[in-house]
């Protein structure tokens, strides 16, 4: 089956709900993609992901290009039939790591800022010291971008790697996901509006260079352009019209923003990007986000919040979050939400999560895992229904009504 995407229902606004074609299966949207990032969703097995309700899975084309190796990948059969999925697939473009192993790297930058957590610039700051501090930071980045591409360092031996556009689709055609990306830079939301213009005219030849490379290799994989242009509404514009006039499959949409905005960033781009085509907006995954996501236009999201969370005891329920670890939960036989319909609150306690981290025991990690991936997938698929059933907002209303930030 070649790729295509269907709009079964829209509404009013730019949200809808529509189904994007795969060779490996439909994906029902909006849907929620949990990240496998080395051909693995952290502490789970696939048959654990797909029981969760789990359509699809995204892998790391950096971490895999490292690691097994893609031509290991490749001779495998892909990731998804390396891993045991064998549902549809995405990999990102390994632009990212441009970002987290470059501007990001010993500095503590998210892509997604907060305003009451803006950084101070390194051009703002008087003192000496703190200047020689952050040349040294910089010295040490494992990843130095020019205009043809992103040199990096590898996180686990050092070695020098050069990705290019062409090399990104190399790669990811190893990979075999069913959905791929072209390869850009996310920028730091820190860097002055000079540079995110450089980073984005860097972004635009580069998805030119990746169309061009994934249309010589005749493959039936779907490639998406990511549109950047960090927290400006100007430059965000200029990236949906450059990215949406070039021939992709679909459209990714790159953070370097602040979490307040996105929402309206998400706007400025969806009203602008061709609307019969899907939209993944990277690496968004907190429940009160999904919502601005999908009302404003987005099919597709992916993040490691839920897992990484978990990992750490932060479980996701009806009325916000809690940390399991807090003393209160350690005689609280309650599941962890009533309202829950996964394996851990059908099963488990509180009480049990609470000594399991506590004893710091692997199962832990596994149980929380399970709890957070379903809740964020039943909250899209009860999204999705609602728009289906045209109670859309009254289902935001109620949700919110009782969720804590």
């Amino acid at each position: 089956m070649a790729f295509s995407f269907t709009i079964e229902k829209k509404m009013r606004g730019l949200g809808r709900a529509g189904v994007v074609h795969t060779p490996h299966g439909d994906i029902l949207t909006p849907a929620f993609v949990p990240v496998a990032t080395k051909a693995t969703v952290k502490a789970l097995t696939p048959e654990q992901v797909r029981e969760l309700g789990a359509q699809v899975v995204l892998a790391n084309t950096y971490h895999l290009y490292l690691q097994p190796g893609d031509a290991l990948v490749a001779r495998a059969g892909g990731f998804g039939k390396f891993m045991g999925w064998s549902g549809p697939t995405i990999t990102d473009s390994g632009g990212f790591q441009a970002f987290s192993l470059g501007a990001a790297f010993g500095t503590g930058i998210s892509k997604l800022l907060k305003k009451s957590d803006e950084l101070i610039l390194p051009e703002a700051q008087a003192d000496i010291e703190e200047r020689e501090n952050e040349a040294e930071k910089k010295a040490a980045r494992l990843a130095k971008i020019d205009r043809d591409g992103v040199m990096f360092r590898s996180h686990i031996d050092g070695s020098a790697h050069y990705f290019t556009p062409e090399k990104s689709i190399d790669i990811q055609h190893n990979l075999g996901a069913d959905i791929i990306f072209a390869f850009d830079e996310c920028t730091s939301p820190t860097e002055p509006i000079h540079y995110q213009r450089e980073a984005l005219d860097r972004t635009h030849a580069w998805a030119r260079r990746s169309l061009t490379r994934h249309q010589e290799r005749k493959s039936e994989q779907a490639l998406f352009g990511i549109v950047q242009g960090g927290r400006h509404e100007e430059l965000r514009k200029i990236s949906a019209a450059a990215i949406g006039e070039m021939d992709f499959a679909g459209f990714g949409i790159g953070g370097s923003f602040a979490k307040e905005d996105m929402s309206q960033a998400v706007r400025w781009v969806n009203e602008i990007l061709p609307p019969e085509r899907p939209r993944h907006l990277l690496g968004i995954g907190e429940p009160a986000d999904i919502f601005g996501a999908v009302e404003n236009g987005c099919d597709l999201f992916d993040c490691v919040a839920p897992t990484r969370n978990a990992r750490t005891g932060t479980l996701y329920t009806s009325t916000g979050k809690l940390n399991i670890l807090n003393s209160q939960f350690m005689q609280d036989f309650s599941p962890v939400d009533a309202q829950c319909d996964c394996f851990t609150c059908r099963t488990y306690t509180r009480a049990y999560l609470a000594h399991l981290f506590r004893a710091k025991e692997m199962l832990a990690a596994t149980l929380a895992s399970i709890h957070n991936l379903r809740f964020i997938i039943k909250l899209t698929e009860d999204i999705r229904s609602s728009i289906l059933h045209d109670t859309f907002e009254r289902y935001k209303e109620s949700f919110f009504k009782v969720y804590i930030h």
